[in-house]
Parts: structure tokens; C-alpha cells; sequence
């Protein structure tokens, strides 16, 4: 079961703003001079307290950050089982909430973005990949290498990737590091030599779709599996770890704190 929490958030909002109206404007008239208030008005007082608190979650959530968990190793090395992210909400426009139509445009994904957004065969679920091909790119994958628009994309050879408690390498796998230059900000990817590799594929994305990989290239559900991100989907872009959660290592791991998400 997947909770839509701005649903909720958005309702709940609603519900103690009407309370808040009917309390400010008709409530407190009606008992003006009463002394303290008592039954149905002291209920709505209460209830009525609750709005700003939730308007200000709303806002700031909605439009402005939101903290999201990384439960799965799809990501890595740059995401870790977990890691605690700030997505940046605003990034690709500011979005009406619950119903995510863009009201005002700020901002369009770019190649090499860490972004999250609604998984397209089931948009309860916030899935979180790096933006591989833009509108119009030609992405090709064929033995663990990216060619876009025809040119292969660099990779450099990092050595063994030696994962620690919850992210530690399952038995018998040496996963290898490798820095890709898609951007002008290379990043980290992770390659499995003993996985067989796929079968030579390439997309065209269409325009108002985004083509998008895990940085664990051979252990990622994404666009090679279930096709393109609409832009109606997207949530925002990961921009900062706030926290590392893993009781194996002590449970909070400090290092990881603050990190900048590249």
C-alpha cells in the first residue's frame, strides 16, 4: 500500500482552513465576550490552530524542498541504501500539488541530473535515476556504454567497489567503478563484468519524455526496461544526502551527512 501523502497533506490543509475561516469570521463573533471558550467553539479553536502549521508544510513541501528515502541500491555508488535526500522542487517548474500540472516554468532537466519523479506504470511510487537522454536524443547502450546521438560517452576505470553493512557487495560479486564524462560534472557509475551484458538497444526520446538510467547500470529497473519519464511526472531534482541510516555501521553515519549529490 503507498500513501499519497500530498493528497493527504493537501486535505488536511483544506479541512483545518475551512475550520479556520468558520472559527475567525463566524465562531468568535458569535461567542464575542463569552470568556473562555468552551464546546464546539473550543474544539474549532483547536482544530483551527492546526492550519498555519500545515499550510507552511505544504507550501515548503510542495514547492520548495522535500525529503525523500532511498530504499533500493539502483543508484549506486552515488545513492546508498539509506541515504536521506533534499529534492529541489522547484528546479523544473513550481507544480499545483496532488494534481502536479506546472504552473510556472523555472527550470528544465538537463543531462547528468539526479532526478526523482513518478514512476510512469505506477505514480504512487517516487522513483529516483539520472537523466540520460533529453527530448530528440538517440541513446544507445551496447557493452556497458552509453553512445548519445551517436558518440560514445568516456568512461574512465576506478578499480574494485567495496560496499560497507547495508550497501556491502553480495557474495562472489566485484562490482568495478568507472567515471563517466556525460556532463561537464563527471559522476560514478558501478559496472558488473560477470553479468552478461543486454542486448545492444536504442531509443529516440520523444519530445515531453526524459530518458533515464540507475548508476548501478547492471542492477537498475529504469528507461531501458519501462520506457521514457513524461514531464508531467517529475517531482524535482536531488541535490543534497541530510542523513545515512544504517544500524550495521551504528545507525546514523555522519560522513555521509551534508554530501553534495553529483
Amino acid at each position: 500500500m503507498h500513501l499519497d501523502y500530498a493528497l493527504i497533506l493537501t486535505i488536511l490543509t483544506l479541512l483545518t482552513g475551512v475550520v479556520w475561516v468558520i472559527n475567525r469570521y463566524w465562531l468568535r463573533k458569535q461567542h464575542a465576550g463569552d470568556g473562555e471558550p468552551e464546546g464546539a467553539h473550543k474544539t474549532a479553536d483547536v482544530i483551527a490552530s492546526f492550519f498555519p502549521i500545515l499550510l507552511l508544510v505544504l507550501v515548503f513541501r510542495s514547492f520548495l524542498f522535500e525529503p525523500f528515502k532511498i530504499p533500493s541500491g539502483s543508484m549506486i555508488p552515488t545513492l546508498l541504501i539509506g541515504d536521506f535526500i533534499v529534492v529541489n522542487k522547484f528546479s523544473y517548474g513550481l507544480r499545483v500539488p496532488v494534481i502536479n500540472r506546472k504552473f510556472i516554468s523555472i527550470g528544465e532537466p538537463e543531462r547528468g541530473d539526479v532526478m526523482v519523479f513518478r514512476y510512469p506504470e505506477d505514480e504512487r511510487i517516487n522513483y529516483v535515476k539520472r537523466v540520460i537522454g533529453l527530448p530528440g536524443d538517440t541513446i544507445t547502450y551496447r557493452n556497458k556504454v552509453l553512445f548519445i546521438n551517436g558518440d560514445p560517452v568516456a568512461q574512465d576505470n576506478g578499480g574494485l567497489w567495496v560496499g560497507e553493512g547495508l550497501n556491502r557487495n553480495r557474495p562472489g560479486r566485484r562490482p568495478m567503478l568507472r567515471r563517466e564524462h556525460l556532463s561537464e560534472s563527471p559522476h560514478n557509475i558501478l559496472i558488473h563484468p560477470d553479468q552478461p551484458d543486454r542486448n545492444t538497444q536504442t531509443w529516440t526520446v520523444p519530445e515531453g519524455h526524459y530518458f533515464t538510467l540507475g548508476d548501478n547500470r547492471d542492477q537498475s529497473l529504469d528507461s531501458r526496461a519501462w520506457g521514457f519519464v513524461p514531464e508531467e511526472n517529475l517531482v524535482g531534482k536531488a541535490t543534497r544526502i541530510w542523513m545515512h541510516w544504517d544500524c550495521s555501521r551504528g545507525c546514523v553515519v555522519f560522513d555521509r551527512i551534508g554530501d553534495k549529490i553529483e
